[in-house]
Order: C-alpha cells, then sequence, then structure tokens
C-alpha cells in the first residue's frame, strides 16, 4: 500500500469547515505547466473550454488547443491522430458524453491501438446533477473497465490530481482520468506521487474496511470518524485505480479486518465495488456492500441531493457500514 496511514479527515478535529477545491483547477494548472515543458502536449475539446476550464491552456498555447465542437467521436478520434502524429493530446470533455457517444471510437482508435490518448471525463458521476439522467455519469467505469488497455483514475482531491495529470502526461499509452467538478477538501499529503494501481490508506481501522475514490473519498473519511464515535474501527482506502485495481491492498482489507464496503458516484453494476468484489470472491470472501446509484437512472435534483438520496452522505456510509459489520457475525 502506498505511503503510511494519513489522517486528514476534516471531522477529526473540530473547527472551520476545510477549504474545498475544484479538481479541474488543479488539472489545469498542471497540464499548462506541464505544456510549458513539452511542447508535444496539446488540449482537445468538444465545445467545452469552460468547463473543460482550459480557459488558461487556451491563452497560453492557442495553438495548442483543438476545438472540434460538439462532436465526441470526431473528438476521439482527432486525439488518436494527433497521437500518431507524435503528440500527447489530452482530449477532455463531460464524461458523460466523451465515454458514451464515443465508446466505439475509444475501443477501436485508442485502446484497440494502443494509442497514446488522455482521455479527461470531465464533471463525471452527478455533478451536473440539475441536468438530470442524460447527463449523469455513472456508467463510465463501468463503459472503460471492460476495455483493455486503459488504466482508470479517479482521483480523491486536487493533490492527486496534479500528480495522476503529471502522471498520465509520461505514461505511453491510453488513460482515463475521471474529474468531478464538486469541491472536495485535501486530503493526501503535499508532494504525492501518483502510482498506478497503487491504495492510498488513509486511515487505518480493524473492525471494516471502507474503500471509495473520487468525491467519496472524504465522505468516508467523515463516516469513519462518525464510526470512531460509535466504537467502530473503520480502515479507508482510497482506490484511485479502479483498473488496474490494487489486489494486494484488497486482500489485506478483506483478511485483516473482515468486512469490506465500497463507496462510488457510479452505479453499483461495473464499477469500483464490482472490480473489488471480483477480487474478494476469488481471494478473500468476506461480506460486502456496494454503496452507489442502484442500478436505475439517477433523477434530476443537485450533486448533494443526489448523494444523500443514495446513501453516500457520511451519515448513509456510517449507517451502511454500522448493517455490513453486523453481518460478520
Amino acid at each position: 500500500m502506498s505511503g503510511a496511514a494519513i489522517s486528514k479527515d476534516p471531522s477529526a478535529v473540530r473547527g472551520p469547515a476545510p477549504k474545498l477545491h475544484d479538481c479541474r483547477d488543479a488539472f489545469t494548472a498542471t497540464l499548462v505547466a506541464l505544456a510549458e515543458a513539452d511542447c508535444n502536449i496539446v488540449a482537445v475539446c468538444n465545445d467545452s473550454v469552460g468547463s473543460s476550464k482550459l480557459n488558461g491552456f487556451r491563452d497560453r498555447f492557442p495553438e495548442r488547443l483543438i476545438n472540434v465542437g460538439i462532436a465526441e467521436q470526431n473528438l476521439v478520434g482527432t486525439g488518436a491522430g494527433l497521437a500518431n502524429g507524435g503528440k500527447i493530446p489530452f482530449v477532455c470533455g463531460a464524461s458523460c458524453f466523451l465515454t458514451g457517444r464515443a465508446l466505439e471510437q475509444i475501443k477501436a482508435d485508442v485502446a484497440y491501438s494502443k494509442t497514446n490518448v488522455k482521455l479527461c471525463g470531465i464533471s463525471s458521476g452527478m455533478a451536473y446533477g440539475e441536468l438530470g439522467p442524460t447527463h449523469h455519469s455513472i456508467e463510465d467505469f463501468a463503459w472503460i473497465r471492460a476495455l483493455p488497455n486503459v488504466p482508470i483514475i479517479a482521483p480523491a482531491d486536487r493533490i492527486e490530481t496534479a500528480a495522476a495529470t503529471a502522471w498520465a502526461a509520461a505514461h505511453d499509452g491510453p488513460v482515463f482520468l475521471r474529474l468531478s467538478r464538486v469541491g472536495v477538501p485535501d486530503l493526501l499529503p503535499e508532494g504525492h506521487v501518483f502510482e498506478l494501481g497503487r491504495a492510498n490508506l488513509l486511515r487505518d481501522g480493524t473492525d471494516l474496511t471502507i474503500i471509495a475514490n473520487g468525491t467519496l473519498t472524504h465522505r468516508a473519511m467523515t463516516a469513519a470518524a462518525m464510526l470512531a464515535e460509535r466504537g467502530l474501527s473503520a480502515r479507508v482506502v482510497n482506490m484511485a485505480t479502479v483498473r488496474p485495481i490494487d489486489e494486494a491492498v484488497v486482500v489485506a482489507a478483506a483478511r485483516q479486518t473482515g468486512a469490506i464496503l465500497t463507496c462510488e458516484e457510479h452505479t453499483v453494476f461495473g464499477g469500483l465495488g464490482s472490480a473489488v468484489a471480483e477480487v474478494v470472491v476469488q481471494k478473500a470472501p468476506v461480506p460486502m456492500a456496494l454503496l452507489g446509484v442502484p442500478g436505475e437512472f439517477a433523477p434530476t435534483g443537485s450533486a448533494e441531493w443526489l448523494l444523500d438520496h443514495y446513501g453516500l452522505s457520511p451519515e448513509g456510509i456510517a449507517a451502511s457500514a454500522e448493517a455490513l459489520v453486523k453481518r460478520k457475525v
């Protein structure tokens, strides 16, 4: 497991609420810095300069930003062509449209041919809450995880976002980077180095393990603090890499804590929970529960309301954890 145990849980220390950061800012700041050092880095977007927060990149490198308009299949194809020409394209767009509308191009032009394209799914999960089911991106893990050759990364905070973006630029091959627009507090230490397929232990515990990523990791940390006040010791693992999954950490969690709860801003079919369950059922069977959207089209509402609606608030996670621990007996 990468790194020592870390505890930056906002609820662990009473005081003012922690500052929330939009991970898109960390992504684009890192992209600009990388592009300063490497003239081959380019950005491609689908009429999403604003929502991808590429304004700064456009202003600094106007000739290195390609806007294909609302044409996601062309978006991915253009990225693949640029990669075949020696460029390092960061292909950015709302995750629901990037992965859904252009899935065939991702399969054939990127995954099958192992093309050096960095797919950046912006505003993933239920971040577009009020725009409803057509804009929720709660299937992207499942769609991309079914394809070979494409690592899937969902950073938990701005620090991990910057580290994962730098890693993606240096990696020779496809990457799917899943970013939200919902503000999250810092969890990882400054200077954190991202390692593909390596989970991070954020809090140790003995009664169960909560595995989360993206916007759910800090909620899992808050839930663990709540559980501690109720006499339950919860381990919290940040599993930023959905594929390849950190099997060693999953097996250790199963054997050492005896129960695993997964939390994701995604359908419970085919995502983080499924990836963890595939390891558990084959290598260390223990009671599990998967928290996420339960196989339905999520309704319209704010992102915060939707998370609460599906039991993904800290209180909801804690309640599911308590129910899961009872199954160990």
